[in-house]
């Protein structure tokens, strides 16, 4: 399943007792539709505030559910800020998490004197500094490649701190700055840290060779600041052809090792 949802009244996907979640909310509307639990299994965790237009979502269903009749009816179920756009039988190779090759986000920045406009405000960070497009881009573009991002990661015992970032890069448009960001996959907190990182470089807090220097790092740096959440958007998740999922799973599962 295709997944878009607005973030703001969520805390995050994954469940959590107590709290609304992206992920609490869906399995509850699926569980009533087929009238059995289900288990949901996503592309990447999205943390509170943050939206998606592109996540993906496995899940086990009986064989007669229709996937067509399956989003119309949870149209009806789901709350007006998370829709169900698009439903399809996958192979049962298909993994939402593993068999993904890499993910795409997009970060939303206005950097007008008024502020971001009232109809995005709730997808786009208000920036009250003027932003350098040109050393911000200089300083993205040093980052690219496989490297090990500690620095901008928020530890978690066991994981990887080691990706491959494909894209990251910076466009303007009507006042509004886009970050492009692609990778295979994302640790805690990265893409954000790298945008509040790079942010501090385009307001002439930080010299573009900056960010780059932090990757030798083992550890999360302090001085990197996390930008807000809200600005950030997970807007689509490739896969492989269906002959290659499997394959794929497999490398996915094997932990990276460190960069000699």
């Amino acid at each position: 399943m295709d997944v878009a949802y607005d973030g703001t009244d969520f805390s995050g996907w994954a469940v959590q007792p107590s709290l609304r979640t992206v992920q609490g909310v869906l399995t509850s509307a699926l569980s009533r539709l087929v009238r059995s639990p289900v288990q949901l299994t996503v592309a990447g965790r999205t943390d509170a505030g943050v939206h998606a237009t592109g996540q993906v979502v496995h899940v086990d269903l009986p064989a007669d559910v229709d996937p067509a009749w399956l989003v119309r009816r949870l149209a009806r179920l789901l709350p007006p800020d998370v829709r169900v756009r698009y439903a399809v039988e996958v192979p049962a190779a298909f993994d939402a998490r593993f068999a993904a090759l890499r993910r795409h986000y997009r970060y939303r920045v206005a950097v007008t004197p008024w502020g971001a406009d009232p109809l995005r405000a709730r997808d786009t960070l208000s920036w009250p500094h003027p932003v350098d497009l040109t050393a911000v881009n200089a300083a993205s573009a040093l980052l690219v490649g496989e490297h090990d991002f500690a620095a901008f990661c928020k530890h978690r015992e066991g994981a990887t701190t080691v990706r491959g970032l494909e894209r990251l890069s910076w466009s303007a448009s009507d006042g509004v700055l886009t970050a492009a960001l692609s990778a295979d996959a994302f640790c805690h907190s990265m893409v954000r840290s790298l945008i509040g990182a790079l942010l501090d470089v385009g307001r002439g807090r930080r010299a573009v060779d900056w960010p780059a220097s932090l990757l030798d790092r083992t550890s999360r740096e302090s001085g990197v600041a996390v930008a807000p959440a809200h600005g950030l958007t997970l807007v689509g998740v490739d896969y492989p052809p269906d002959a290659e999922l499997a394959a794929r799973t497999s490398i996915t599962r094997n932990v990276r090792a460190p960069l000699s």
